[in-house]
């Protein structure tokens, strides 16, 4: 599961992704709509913020998206499962030729305990990054609603490394192989075994969510 995630705004590889997303025409008519852009900070459902895709050349670009596929009849969906997104009508066409990555500094998940009667109750918050790379790199799929651009995060069974705090996390791949992901002519099916899963949680303490 993936609701937050905490914005990635420092160059890497002299990539400034929220440099490139505020260059683009489509932030405007994000902010037209109300839409709340984001160039910091924590990243919640329905923010727009800088999102990897190819542009209609085929050349790697930074986008503004708003987080959430909105279905009629769901509340906003904000993940998919990587295990039946190729099946599901929501997300198969985007599972094959619409996938994404969004770069972040780490994503926020909430501690799920379990009392001794089968209670689940929320703990503390951690944030989450994979060990040994400088960005999160979280998996998406992303489609166009009302002419702009809108992304869901792809989540996974837990590593390990995070199993005793939630029995999903995103899907996360090292930064060699964004380009892979993003481009439509390579089968996502082949990159899963690639996905990292040594990582490090630290603890943020109890906050709402």
């Amino acid at each position: 599961m993936c609701v937050r995630f905490i914005m990635y705004s420092q160059p890497v590889e002299r990539d400034d992704f929220v440099q490139q997303m505020m260059q683009s025409a489509l932030v405007k008519r994000f902010q037209d709509i109300g839409a709340s852009v984001l160039t910091s900070g924590e990243a919640r459902p329905t923010n727009v913020v800088p999102v990897i895709a190819p542009d209609r050349n085929g050349a790697r670009t930074v986008f503004p998206m708003r987080w959430g596929f909105r279905v009629p009849g769901l509340s906003l969906v904000v993940n998919a499962r990587t295990e039946t997104a190729a099946a599901k009508p929501t997300f198969r066409d985007a599972w094959r030729q619409h996938r994404c990555a969004i770069p972040a500094r780490s994503y926020i998940e909430w501690e799920h305990i379990t009392d001794p009667g089968g209670k689940t109750r929320t703990g503390d918050r951690f944030s989450i990054h994979p060990a040994g790379e400088p960005v999160t790199w979280l998996c998406g799929l992303y489609r166009i609603e009302d002419g702009l651009p809108v992304f869901t995060v792809l989540t996974r069974e837990p590593s390990e490394s995070v199993r005793h705090i939630h029995d999903r996390m995103p899907l996360i791949l090292p930064g060699s192989l964004v380009d892979a992901w993003v481009d439509p002519g390579r089968r996502a099916e082949d990159l899963l075994g690639h996905a990292v899963t040594s990582l490090i949680a630290d603890r943020m303490g109890g906050t709402d969510n």
